[in-house]
C-alpha cells in the first residue's frame, strides 16, 4: 500500500490526502432539499446528502491528488445510513483509483483487534472471502500497546494495507498526554520508537513501511524530530490549512527527495464553497452548484502552495 500511495503522489505530484468529512451544514440547499423531500428529516435524508455531497466533490478532484481520507464518526453519528454512505463513498473513490485511508482511531486488545482489523483485513465466512470496508489503509490509537496493534500488522503483510499509529496529533490538547516526559524523554518520542520498530514487520518494497505516524502540520520543530528518528515511517500529517499548518511548516517532515509525507486537508477544500466569497453566490436563499468547483480550486490552490517548497516530483 505505501509503495502505492508513493507511486500516486509522484504521479499527481502532489503529497495531498482530502478529508471528506461532511457535516449538514455544509450542504448546498439543493442536496439538502432534495433530500429531505425524498426522505424526510431523518438519518436516511442524511445520508443521501453525504453520498451527493462527496461523489460531487470526488468528482472535481480525483485529478488532482493520490488519496482520500474519510472520518468515520462523521458518518456513524447516522446509524445504518450513515455507515452506508461511508462505504458508498469509498467505493466511488477507489472506482476513480484513489487510495482510500479510513481514519476509524480503532485501539483495542486481543479477539477485539482482531475483529477491528476486518477494516482492512475483510471477512471470512466459511470459506468466502469479502473485502467489507474496502480501505487501504486506517488510523490507529497506540494507547494499549503492541497487543492492540499486532493484528493489523499482519494484515499489513498479507493483504497489502497500510496503518497510521498516532504519534504526535495536531491538536493543543495532545500535549497533556503526548508532551509528558517519562525516562528523560517526551512520551511522543517514545511512541515513535515503538511505531519505528513495529514497522520493521511490515516493509514496503522501497525505503518506507507499511506502518505510518501521524505527526500533526503544527509542531513543526517536533515533527522534524521525528523525521530524524523515523526515518522508514512514512507520516499522515494532519492539522494544515484551517489549524493554522502551512507549506513551510512541513520542510522537516520530508525526506531527500521531498517525499516521505501527506497532508490532510478537509475543511478548507470541501468546504471551500463556505468559506470562499467567489462560489457562495446565493439566489433565492439558495447556495449555487459551484461547490464542488470550489472544492477543485481549494485543491489547486493547496497543491501550488506544497510546491513552492516540495516542487512537483517531476523537475
Amino acid at each position: 500500500m505505501i509503495d502505492r500511495l508513493m507511486e500516486k503522489i509522484v504521479k499527481t505530484g502532489n503529497p495531498t490526502v482530502v478529508g471528506l468529512d461532511p457535516t449538514l451544514s455544509m450542504m448546498p440547499d439543493f442536496i439538502r432539499d432534495e433530500a429531505i423531500e425524498k426522505y424526510g428529516k431523518t438519518p436516511e435524508a442524511a445520508g443521501h446528502m453525504l453520498v451527493a455531497f462527496n461523489k460531487a466533490i470526488i468528482d472535481k478532484i480525483y485529478d488532482l491528488i493520490p488519496a482520500v481520507k474519510l472520518q468515520i464518526a462523521m458518518y456513524e453519528m447516522y446509524g445504518l445510513p450513515g455507515i452506508k454512505a461511508y462505504m458508498e463513498t469509498i467505493k466511488y473513490a477507489r472506482d476513480l483509483e484513489l487510495l482510500v485511508i479510513g481514519d476509524i482511531k480503532r485501539g483495542d486488545i486481543a479477539s477485539t483487534a482482531e475483529a477491528y482489523s476486518a477494516h482492512i483485513g475483510g471477512v471470512e465466512i466459511e470459506d468466502a472471502f469479502t473485502d467489507v470496508w474496502q480501505e487501504d489503509a486506517v488510523t490507529l490509537n497506540p494507547y494499549m500497546g503492541y497487543d492492540g496493534i499486532e493484528p493489523f500488522i499482519k494484515v499489513c503483510t498479507r493483504k497489502d494495507r497500510g496503518i497510521f499509529i498516532l504519534v504526535k496529533t495536531s491538536n493543543p490538547s495532545g500535549a497533556e498526554l503526548q508532551d509528558l516526559i517519562s525516562g528523560g524523554e517526551p512520551i511522543y518520542r517514545h511512541t515513535a520508537k515503538l511505531v519505528s520498530n513495529w514497522g520493521l514487520h511490515a516493509m514496503g518494497k522501497g525505503r518506507y513501511s507499511k506502518v505510518g505516524a501521524v505527526v500533526g502540520a503544527t509542531f513543526s520543530e517536533q515533527a522534524e524530530e521525528l523525521r530524524k528518528c523515523m526515518p522508514h515511517t512514512f507520516f499522515l500529517v494532519p492539522g494544515y490549512g484551517a489549524q493554522g499548518g502551512r507549506a513551510q511548516d512541513l520542510t522537516g517532515l520530508a525526506d531527500q527527495d521531498g517525499l516521505g509525507f501527506i497532508v490532510n486537508s478537509s475543511r478548507g477544500i470541501i468546504a471551500a464553497h463556505v468559506s470562499d466569497a467567489r462560489f457562495d453566490k446565493r439566489q433565492g436563499g439558495s447556495v449555487n452548484k459551484d461547490f464542488a468547483e470550489a472544492a477543485r480550486h481549494a485543491a489547486l490552490s493547496m497543491r501550488a502552495d506544497l510546491r513552492t517548497v516540495f516542487g512537483s516530483y517531476h523537475d
